[in-house]
């Protein structure tokens, strides 16, 4: 059968009648391009019948009311992160009435809820969120040319182990940012492996692997300030800019010698932002 739609009354007459010509359902099926049971279907109802008509409200009875319904995307809504199965077992211990899983999520579907994977940040204070607005203020009026000068940089750890406990949640369409449905996440996998980049407009460093993975205000200097920051301070000139963040190892003393003794100029960076670094 080439659609799965319900056949409409002109079309159950046409079957009917060439069924009484004498015509086989096998011949009539391949004829309109349907489904051989589904003629047999309407000749063995309009035999008991007498009517080709479909009945209204014809199908499977719904498992669930519309009161229910409301319930099962209530739940989802009270915990975003419960599964389709933990709503089916609460529907159960509420109503006495067991559904499977599908249905919960035909239901949350219907609800305007689809399972979908959170948008992971850092956790952010009241004065974390007051400063990078702040930040964004200050900086919103600079031009293409003034980021041109500017090189951003970050450290970043890379799992060597798969993450085998993904979780879903249950939201509204374009309502990933909402504090509901971001998953709060601080902390790096014990197995991994740490590098160092930076890129500008116009140009990036070379990937810096940081051997044993941790990395120190000494290291900091001898790995990535002389070698890879100090260059691109000369390419550009005295309008160079430096961006990192706020990581312990950056803000030693001997760092910020070394910046002075070097003449690279650091971009002020607000604490919990790497969302606002390009990189």
């Amino acid at each position: 059968m080439s659609s799965r739609h319900h056949i409409d009354d002109f079309m159950r007459g046409r079957i009917i009648g060439k069924i009484e010509e004498g015509r086989k359902i096998t011949d009539i099926a391949r004829e309109l391009d349907i489904a051989h049971s589904v003629v047999s279907r309407l000749w063995k109802s309009f035999k008991t019948t007498g009517m080709c008509s479909r009945r209204h409200g014809g199908g499977r009875v719904r498992s669930t009311t519309p009161a229910e319904d409301r319930y099962i995307v209530l739940s989802a809504k009270r915990n975003r992160r419960t599964t389709a199965q933990q709503v089916a077992n609460q529907f159960l211990a509420a109503s006495g009435k067991q559904i499977s899983r599908k249905t919960v999520a035909r239901r949350l579907r219907r609800g305007g809820l689809y399972a979908r994977r959170p948008v992971v940040c850092v956790p952010l204070t009241r004065q974390h969120r007051t400063v990078r607005l702040q930040w964004c203020r200050e900086h919103h009026n600079w031009t293409e040319q003034d980021w041109a000068c500017v090189l951003f940089s970050d450290e970043s750890r890379f799992s060597l182990s798969s993450d085998c406990r993904r979780q879903l949640i249950w939201r509204e369409s374009g309502t990933a940012y909402r504090p509901e449905n971001i998953q709060e996440k601080d902390r790096y996998p014990t197995c991994s492996i740490m590098v160092w980049a930076g890129i500008m407009i116009n140009g990036r460093t070379r990937l810096h692997v940081v051997a044993n993975g941790t990395m120190t205000g000494q290291r900091y200097i001898d790995e990535v300030l002389l070698p890879h920051v100090r260059l691109f301070r000369g390419a550009v000139g005295d309008k160079f800019v430096f961006m990192d963040d706020n990581a312990t190892c950056h803000r030693t003393l001997a760092v910020q010698d070394c910046l002075d003794s070097e003449g690279i100029q650091r971009l002020v960076w607000p604490a919990r932002s790497p969302d606002l670094n390009p990189i």
